[in-house]
């Protein structure tokens, strides 16, 4: 022990227990948290003299229970969580990183009914809607907070408050009921009307130079468009610019006439596959066309903007049994590389939409079985995190493949509230967040999905957090004329090609760029509304 502390100093002081504990009190201690049920971090502390009997217990690193605490039900912490003497923690709660709870405060995720005046309260059923709290919260004691409630990043709950409502980010709460008495972050009082002026400044001007963004982009010698100026032309460039024009401008693209467009990607399919394959090549046999697969998606909804269809159904899906597709399926790499078989599943999924549109209705039902039964119920998503990459592939892969089989059929996914978790984890993990270092791809597949799950409210005051804060981020990326890369531009990646903007990174960022704008509730203010490849709601739902 360190000079003058006693093991119960521990119990009631638990962070002086990284400097002060001894091997013989790390060890008690390391034997202590072997025999509790859960997932414990690095540098935790947990009081032996603290009730602890969750049906789920994660603590993060650095985290500490202290004692008299009582814990119960679903518990789970980023790290540097404290939860200090005579805390109650009950129900369906998740903590955020840097959550310090004072002494005596009760955070309640259930509550009895009392519908039936003929029955006794305790003998009437629980309900539960969970409690979420945010990043850097500090919440004082004796406070209480009950079920439902989200409490936003960087919020402040005064001694004695009884929470009863969502508690924005950055506010500082007190009383009862809780209500805002002063902000710790000033700026967050103003954000909702900023953020709409901003969304309506940064749409006016990109309607305003879509034809140039458009033109640039344009090879008259050939008569197609370009990714960029310097670039050949692909089948993709062609699609991005009909998306382009179609969300900005209301149109197709003034280059060629709309029917002369629509003609031309018609006769580009393959008649014996129903793949468009890649300019000068000819489709590969198999289940897909590696250069031509995902022509499947934007081929056939860049038809679909200009009134038209593809002339032949997807013959490669259309002429596999229900065996070979889930053959395909088993065949995924999903635990080494989540993303390209979430990519084959957007795929087929699509095919399976644009057959059952020519009266082909496919074996839907056994994709979505399938996926069903394969989703993992601790992540929401397929296929395995790594170490390499954290958990980057299987949230790209999640929506790859959520959006070709459930958002486009118009299901719900299995497991939405594992799914907000996940995502909301994977977008603190700096080597794809952190400053320079989106790309298109990294932040759609973080904002689809929050969108996806939007409806179970789980966790909603984070999620708009994040996505105000990736919607200011993004729309500082655009280039005057040129559009968006599909990295953002930042001193650390001068150079890099993928920063140079592109119809590409213009077609996927306005897309996302809508996306985000819904989260944070000032979508109203943008004016566009995807309705290609990126609509919101189901491809079965035709808007104006």
């Amino acid at each position: 022990m360190g000079d003058g502390q006693r093991p119960q100093d521990f119990d009631y002081s638990p962070w002086l227990f990284a400097d002060g504990a001894d091997d013989a009190a790390r060890a008690r201690q390391a034997a202590y948290q072997r025999s509790l049920d859960g997932t414990i971090g690095e540098g935790c502390f947990v009081s032996e003299h603290a009730s602890v009997h969750p049906d789920e217990l994660r603590l993060g690193d650095r985290s500490y229970v202290a004692a008299g605490a009582y814990l119960t039900g679903t518990l789970r912490t980023g790290r540097d969580c404290s939860i200090n003497p005579y805390t109650v923690v009950r129900g369906d709660v998740t903590l955020g990183d840097a959550v310090r709870i004072g002494a005596h405060t009760s955070i309640l995720a259930f509550n009895h009914t009392m519908d039936d005046p003929d029955v006794e309260v305790f003998r009437q059923p629980l309900t539960s809607k969970g409690i979420t709290i945010g990043d850097d919260v500090w919440i004082g004691s004796h406070v209480v907070i009950l079920d439902g409630v989200t409490v936003g990043d960087r919020s402040v709950l005064a001694a004695g408050a009884i929470v009863t409502k969502d508690v924005p980010a950055g506010a500082v709460v007190g009383g009862n009921p809780a209500r805002v008495i002063r902000w710790r972050v000033p700026a967050q009082r103003k954000n909702d009307t900023d953020l709409a002026s901003s969304v309506a400044a940064f749409a006016d001007r990109a309607r305003a130079q879509a034809g140039d963004v458009l033109t640039r982009c344009w090879n008259a010698g050939l008569g197609l468009f370009t990714d960029k100026p310097d670039t050949p032309p692909t089948v993709r460039a062609q699609c991005d610019a009909i998306e382009i024009a179609d969300l900005l401008l209301g149109r197709a693209p003034e280059q060629l006439p709309a029917a002369e467009q629509a003609d031309r990607l018609r006769r580009w399919q393959d008649p014996r596959t129903g793949i468009v394959p890649e300019f000068g090549r000819t489709p590969e046999n198999g289940l897909f066309d590696e250069h031509g697969g995902y022509h499947v998606l934007s081929a056939g909804y860049a038809l679909d903007l200009l009134g038209s269809e593809f002339p032949e159904p997807v013959r490669v899906v259309s002429e596999a049994t229900a065996e070979q597709i889930i053959e395909g399926l088993e065949r995924q790499p999903w635990r080494t590389n989540a993303w390209t078989a979430g990519h084959w599943v957007d795929i087929l999924g699509t095919a399976l939409h644009w057959n059952a549109r020519k009266g082909l209705r496919g074996p839907r039902e056994t994709v979505a079985g399938w996926m069903l039964m394969n989703a993992d119920p601790r992540t929401g998503m397929w296929g395995t995190p790594a170490p390499a990459d954290g958990l980057l592939q299987i949230v790209n892969g999640f929506y790859r493949a959520s959006r070709g089989t459930f958002a486009q059929w118009g299901l719900p996914v299995p497991y939405p509230e594992r799914v907000v978790d996940t995502v909301l984890q994977h977008a603190r993990d700096a080597r794809f967040f952190g400053p320079g270092r989106h790309n298109a791809c990294n932040v759609l597949d973080v904002a689809h999905p929050l969108w996806l799950t939007r409806a179970s409210g789980y966790r909603a005051a984070e999620v708009a957090t994040l996505a105000t804060q990736l919607l200011r981020d993004a729309m500082g990326h655009w280039t005057d004329g040129a559009g968006f890369g599909f990295r953002a531009p930042h001193p650390s990646t001068r150079g890099d090609r993928a920063t140079v903007p592109g119809l590409q990174g213009t077609e996927m960022w306005l897309a996302l760029i809508w996306l985000l704008a819904d989260l944070a509730g000032v979508e109203p203010s943008l004016g566009y509304r995807p309705r290609g490849v990126h609509r919101p709601e189901p491809a079965a739902q035709r808007t104006a």
